[in-house]
């Protein structure tokens, strides 16, 4: 299950349990949305309540990142799992965006907000 909100160009997603590939095509549809209006938007995503995601979340994932490779200016990702945070920096070869690991969502935002 994931939530999703936006605040001007800001889209942020929580998931929470296991990540699906019907979660991360709302994720892709509210994105996609926010892209008509903003031109480009920058990404929290927490997975620190995340607990599993299926191979085809993983695919879509990177079919969707290299589709709007240009789309995301600055991508946070909130989690201490040691997986996710290889994932992350192998993500920086689909998307032209600057990427960064956070213990702390507070500390993410505020990365998020910097010019």
């Amino acid at each position: 299950m994931i939530t999703l909100s936006t605040q001007g160009n800001l889209v942020s997603v929580s998931v929470l349990g296991e990540f699906t590939l019907a979660d991360y095509q709302d994720f892709e549809q509210h994105v996609l949305y926010e892209l008509q209006f903003q031109g480009g938007v920058n990404l929290l995503l927490d997975l620190r309540d995340m607990v599993s995601y299926t191979l085809d979340v993983a695919w879509e994932e990177i079919r969707f990142s290299r589709e709007h490779r240009y789309d995301f200016r600055k991508i946070a990702v909130v989690t201490s799992d040691e997986w996710m945070i290889w994932i992350a920096w192998l993500n920086r070869l689909f998307v032209d965006a600057e990427i960064q690991v956070f213990d702390d969502p507070g500390l993410a935002l505020e990365w998020l907000q910097t010019q």
